[in-house]
């Protein structure tokens, strides 16, 4: 099936259609146990829990895995789908974190979550040494924002039968906000996820167990995050879901002229429309808010 078709967007990009096709806009996110997560008519939440000192919005809140449990259960509480655990910042800016501090960070609170709570855990990190002990602590997906730039991630991620997530980004955290061509990066990103995805699929990860994230904020001008939301859709032929990140991101500061505590409303309008042109999982810090929007959202589109 693969390479079978191209189909131009409205940028004039041709992307190589990658992976059995399915029926419109649903998928079946299938985890190594053979369990499937149905996306498509239902909007997947993803809530975010930073187990770092220095995240842009809630560093310092989550170290703690008791504090990280209780608020991993507040979010189950709300309905969420999948928990994210990230132990290494990727604000612009922040300095990398070895793979020894990393794991000591994120694998108690993923044990945690694991040995409580029904949910899926997914593990936010670059570094397949720490997405390896994070699956052996239990977590169920692994969330890379280097697009497996870890030679190893792809074996290991094939060998579990877990998903990814591949994301774009240009650069690195730490310098990825540092004279940001104001672009449009929509033809860029496509293209370069198409990479990331059949690098995926040359691993033998199988094409139910990829998602894409264009990487909103990360290494990208606000015109150019507003116009990856605005062409959402150039990432459809591909022939993945697509998750989205934009919950309380700078680009929304800029545009409102709001301290990161005041974008809740701001992120559930790009949230809901990021939903409404393509995407099929949102990742936010305000789970319930969030997911009432989307629900409402669905419930529209469905009618």
């Amino acid at each position: 099936m693969l390479g079978r078709s191209r189909a131009p967007d409205s940028h004039g990009l041709a992307v190589e259609s990658v992976g059995p096709l399915p029926r419109g806009r649903e998928f079946r996110l299938r985890f190594s146990d053979g369990a499937c997560l149905e996306l498509g008519r239902r909007t997947a939440v993803m809530g975010v829990i930073n187990a770092t000192p220095d995240s842009f919005s809630d560093g310092g809140l989550h170290l703690d895995p008791e504090r990280a449990l209780a608020a991993a259960t507040r979010m189950v509480e709300a309905g969420v789908d999948l928990v994210d655990v990230g132990g290494e910042s990727t604000r612009p800016g922040a300095l990398p974190v070895d793979a020894e501090e990393e794991a000591r960070r994120v694998l108690p609170v993923v044990a945690a979550i694991k040995r409580h709570l029904p949910v899926r855990v997914s593990v936010d990190t670059m570094k397949a040494e720490v997405a390896r002990l994070a699956l052996d602590a239990g977590a169920d997906l692994v969330n890379d924002v280097s697009a497996l730039g870890d030679p190893e991630m792809g074996p290991l991620v094939a060998s579990r039968g877990v998903p990814v997530v591949l994301m774009h980004m240009r650069g690195r955290p730490a310098t990825m906000q540092r004279d940001v061509p104001d672009d449009d990066p929509v033809a860029e990103v496509a293209a370069a996820l198409e990479r990331s995805a059949r690098r995926a699929l040359d691993h033998g990860v199988g094409a139910d167990r990829i998602l894409v994230d264009p990487g909103i904020g990360f290494g990208k001008s606000v015109r150019g995050n507003l116009l990856l939301l605005r062409h959402l859709g150039a990432l459809a032929p591909l022939g993945f879901p697509v998750l989205v990140g934009v919950s309380r991101k700078s680009f929304i500061g800029a545009v409102l002229d709001l301290p990161v505590e005041a974008r809740l409303a701001g992120s559930l309008a790009v949230a809901a429309f990021a939903v409404d042109h393509g995407a099929h999982v949102i990742r936010t810090h305000d789970v319930e808010a969030t997911g009432r929007a989307v629900r409402m959202l669905d419930a529209i589109r469905a009618a």
